[in-house]
């Protein structure tokens, strides 16, 4: 008798375990399937969807968003998605190639660079670094939480027109998004309103202008470009050493998942300390696995900004 029962229990724990099975892959299915390409993008997804959507990230943890290369399986994913979200064109220039080769016609697609002015970087000649002239366009958008925010609209539209049906739902969710961004506005206006300085030196490549634009900071890479694969050349990098020794400067900043070689020459020739910072394109496969968010990293660079800046708390 008892090993009928035991029997009985068993037979009934397999079938409730695979009801559960199969109720959840019936959930995953009704899900909208969103795909982003970089980090902010995702986080903001996950925010506005929350359980009504599964969100992929294109680029792979760790990896640089300017020179990432999308393979077959990419495109058979986005194929296959219900929402595709950019950031724009000058961001991620291979996106261009990746629609065309896409067949699905119910796919919507947001750029959510729509309606936001860009800046152009102003470049500097190699000879005379006083004289500037037009260069190649900024693409960082998300680094001026204004900008950040109409993303996030410009995203809205997109979940809307997949899924109106619950277009209330994601309104809400975006409506509490923008106040975060606005909440994170204020608490970078009001960190870096009493700085002993305002020079923001970054071995990076050019990411930060927006940012500092909007906090009032005079931003110098060393990177002539706003690629990381432009590196600067030794006469570029003996000029900001000189720059940074005469304005008694004390920090270098140096970017996560860049090399951070540069910053260590820099860091040894003036005898200044490097401070980490990270434009939030992209995340580590931990910090993405722990669940790190978009708000978490800038966050944590406002903290290094006041550091180099040397503000009063």
């Amino acid at each position: 008798m008892k090993i009928r029962f035991l029997k009985a229990i068993s037979i009934f724990a397999i079938f409730l375990l695979i009801a559960s099975c199969v109720k959840q892959e019936e959930s995953s299915q009704k899900k909208m399937h969103v795909i982003t390409t970089l980090f902010p993008l995702y986080d903001f997804a996950k925010r506005i969807g929350k359980d009504k959507v599964s969100v992929s990230l294109l680029l792979p943890p760790g990896v640089d968003a300017h020179s990432f290369e999308p393979k077959p399986d990419d495109v058979l994913n986005i194929n296959k998605a219900k929402l595709f979200v950019y950031t724009g064109r000058y961001m991620e220039p291979w996106v261009e190639k990746i629609l065309k080769s896409i067949d699905n016609k119910n796919l919507v697609i947001v750029d959510t660079s729509n309606g936001i002015e860009f800046v152009v970087k102003e470049e500097e000649d190699d000879e005379d670094h006083n004289h500037r002239h037009e260069g190649k366009i900024d693409p960082h958008i998300w680094l001026d939480f204004v900008n950040a925010k109409k993303m996030v609209d410009n995203m809205l539209q997109g979940f809307i027109k997949t899924d109106s049906e619950n277009g209330e739902f994601y309104k809400n969710n975006a409506e509490i998004l923008k106040k975060e961004l606005d909440e994170l506005d204020e608490r970078y206006k009001i960190g870096l309103s009493n700085c002993k300085t305002r020079y923001f030196y970054h071995s990076g490549h050019f990411a930060f202008n927006y940012l500092a634009k909007r906090y009032n900071l005079h931003y110098v890479s060393v990177y002539t470009g706003v690629s990381p694969d432009e590196e600067p050349k030794p006469k570029r990098v003996a000029h900001i050493i000189r720059e940074i020794k005469n304005k008694k400067l004390k920090y270098i900043y140096y970017e996560e998942f860049l090399s951070p070689r540069i910053a260590e020459v820099i860091s040894k020739e003036a005898n200044i300390t490097m401070l980490k910072i990270n434009p939030g394109h992209n995340v580590s496969k931990e910090q993405l696995e722990r669940g790190i968010s978009f708000f978490d990293i800038m966050e944590e660079n406002l903290k290094q900004f006041k550091i180099g800046l040397q503000c009063q708390q």
